[in-house]
């Protein structure tokens, strides 16, 4: 490793992003030169520089509006790539980032809780406030990935967790007080509109005193690069060296969220352009990184404003982490140091006692029946706890049978979606959720909802298929470029999922009649659902039952390897596709139910193997049960925890699958 390092250092190359750095600057003054003859015309830029008339309000907007917008974008973009090469370097994992590791959402969520429950301690700061919630999720992600020893894919991983998590305890503050957060949600989403210079005057210091630090520590975090036991030996001492580069980097990205929310994957994409264009080492990163990153903000964000209303509307953070997704599927195969395997799905080798399946799946189906029963006939009303009279039934028992039937049948779907793609991929890591299938179902259901907003259940339902299926096959895609390696095909999830996140905040933020169904939807809420959601969801279950015992043999063997399934005569084309299908048809119906995220696809197989029922013909019916259970569960605290108000049953099953998936990257058991 040390040869590595010092080679990196002398391989200075005579490419340079001088240039691409300063095509980018030309565009972008343009647009803001066009924008101000927009505000200003150009005959008069002269009287109104050397003659300026106090009373003309278009010089406001120019000196308290547009100005201090183009420098909060520099600034924002400089500290972002700053942090991020900070990180980079510390962690030395090259898609480490304020976002792909979760502090951006960890500073969001402290911002909103305490604008929510406590505003009185913003009187420390907002920016301290942000700090802290970054610092904590930061600590939560080294926690997380300990055990895999700080690989990059693991530390993504636990980003992504944790950002989920955020994100829906964000959600579910936003439903309970919705008055005081009605204006974060736009501030979250990266908005840079400005009606003074005060996020410039508030963010300038931290960029002048990170650059003096990174400088100024250039050589201990240099240093970082060689290992701890080399650092150690001349003399540095890399667990404080660590803390403080860490430490910095928090503090860089929680104020620029504490000024303008959340702007996506800056810290990425910038050090990894620079680097591409030559800009090698970490003193070369450090100059050129925060340059390109301020002036990536500053064009997209005049990009944006030049497309006119309603678009220019549209955060300018969104907006970027949308763009910036395709570049992170791009640097997969570039990842040269995820050294951790993840756990595999060995077919049919898990110890258990076959004599006690039947009663457990037995015990399985009284469960549900238990579940089904009491989320029927107990519950709250105004006078409180109690169970349904004989004049309540008819009334009650038509809006709460049919969300019921939907829920279940929908948690059903997953799980079994579940136990297909982790054996299909090998990964027992692997879900719906995480692999961004259910983000690509969701991508189909916006695109027939936007553009055909009258296609009934059947056409959303194919649309979320399409989607879901399309997902699939560019992870599998990008998988095969690798190996099939499932860290990859794991990131790449991670990347879809970006996608849709961005593009569905855009969409929410955009004011559209369709965006209050779409925001109902994604939470996963089943309030609403009437019996054709109810037929749908039950028929597509009983479709997938009725097709996936046909499947059997082929999940048995595929995880054993395409080698030996070759060798035992599967057609690995047809069987892959054919199984690529059904759990894009799985996925997608769900989904249409319960919104994209809920982890019960990654729990309920994880569940049955713990029970000993990891056998694929006990795995299916027992996950399928399982997954039936816990959204009846979520369902039915959902209608009841809060009343009068509903909390979404998918929001409920992603802080609970959130918290399970966490407990497992925590003893080691991630796909890393």
């Amino acid at each position: 490793m040390r040869t590595d390092v010092m080679v990196e250092r002398g391989a200075q190359t005579h490419r340079s992003p001088a240039r691409f750095l300063a095509l980018l600057v030309l565009l972008a003054a343009g647009l803001s030169l066009l924008q101000l003859d927009r505000i200003i015309p150009i005959p008069e830029w002269t009287s109104a520089l050397w003659h300026p008339d106090p009373d003309d309000i278009r010089l406001l907007v120019v000196s308290q509006s547009m100005l201090p917008r183009i420098a909060t974008c520099l600034l924002c973009g400089a500290l972002l790539s700053l942090s991020g090469v900070i990180f980079q370097q510390i962690l030395r994992n090259p898609l480490a980032e304020p976002t792909t590791l979760g502090v951006s959402a960890g500073a969001s969520l402290a911002m909103t809780l305490v604008i929510a429950l406590a505003p009185q301690w913003l009187i420390v700061g907002q920016t301290v406030v942000a700090a802290a919630g970054a610092g904590i999720a930061l600590l939560l992600a080294l926690g997380l990935a300990w055990r895999q020893r700080l690989s990059p894919v693991a530390l993504i991983l636990a980003g992504l967790v944790i950002s989920f998590y955020s994100g829906a305890i964000s959600a579910v503050l936003t439903m309970f007080h919705h008055d005081a957060l009605q204006a974060i949600s736009f501030w979250g989403a990266g908005s840079m509109n400005q009606g003074n210079w005060k996020a410039a005057r508030l963010l300038l210091p931290y960029l002048l005193a990170g650059m003096a630090l990174a400088q100024l520590l250039a050589r201990p975090f240099e240093l970082m690069s060689l290992g701890d036991g080399a650092a150690r030996g001349l003399g540095l001492p890399p667990g404080a060296i660590r803390i403080l580069g860490l430490g910095l980097g928090v503090l860089l990205s929680a104020a620029v969220v504490s000024a303008v929310g959340v702007i996506g994957f800056v810290g990425l994409v910038a050090p990894a352009l620079v680097r591409l264009m030559g800009a090698r080492t970490y003193r070369a990163r450090v100059m050129w990184a925060p340059a390109l990153g301020s002036v990536l903000v500053w064009l997209t964000d005049q990009t944006v404003q030049s497309l006119g209303a309603p678009l220019s509307r549209l955060p300018t953070g969104a907006v970027i982490a949308l763009l910036a997704s395709p570049l992170l599927l791009w640097l997969l195969p570039r990842l040269q140091n995820a050294a951790m395997t993840p756990e595999k799905v060995q077919a049919d080798h898990v110890p258990g006692k076959t004599s006690l399946v039947p009663l457990e799946l037995a015990f399985g189906g009284v469960l549900l029946v238990v579940v089904a029963g009491v989320s029927l006939l107990f519950g709250r009303d105004l006078s409180g706890w109690h169970w349904l009279s004989t004049s309540e039934l008819d009334v009650l028992l038509h809006y709460r049978l049919s969300r019921l039937l939907a829920a279940l049948a929908a948690g059903a779907m997953l799980a079994m979606a579940g136990v297909i793609v982790q054996r299909l991929t090998g990964n027992a890591m692997a879900s719906p959720e995480v692999l961004g299938i259910s983000s690509g179902a969701s991508l189909g259901l916006f695109a027939i909802v936007l553009l055909l907003p009258g296609a009934g259940m059947a056409a959303q339902s194919v649309a979320a298929c399409i989607g879901a299926l399309l997902s699939f096959l560019a992870i599998l895609a990008l998988g095969k470029r690798n190996g099939f390696s499932p860290p990859y095909m794991l990131l790449a999830g991670v990347a879809i999922g970006a996608a849709f996140s961005a593009l569905a905040t855009i969409v929410m933020l955009s004011g559209t009649p369709d965006a209050v169904q779409l925001l109902a939807w994604m939470s996963g809420s089943t309030y609403g659902l009437g019996p054709v959601n109810a037929a749908f969801a039950v028929g597509s279950l009983l479709l997938a039952v009725a097709v996936t015992p046909m499947l059997g043999h082929w999940l048995q063997i595929i995880p054993l390897g395409s080698s030996v399934a070759v060798g035992l005569g599967v057609d690995l084309r047809l069987s892959r596709l054919t199984l690529l299908i059904v759990a894009s048809f799985l996925t997608g119906s769900a989904t249409l139910v319960v919104g994209p995220l809920s982890f019960v696809g990654l729990m309920a197989p994880h569940v049955a193997r713990m029970l000993g029922l990891g056998q694929l013909r006990f795995q299916i019916p027992a996950s399928a049960l399982i997954g039936a259970v816990i959204m009846g569960i979520a369902d039915w605290l959902g209608r009841n925890i809060a009343f009068p108000f509903q909390v979404p049953a998918g929001m409920l099953a992603t802080l609970l699958g959130g918290l399970y998936f966490m407990w497992l990257m925590a003893r080691g058991r991630s796909a890393s």
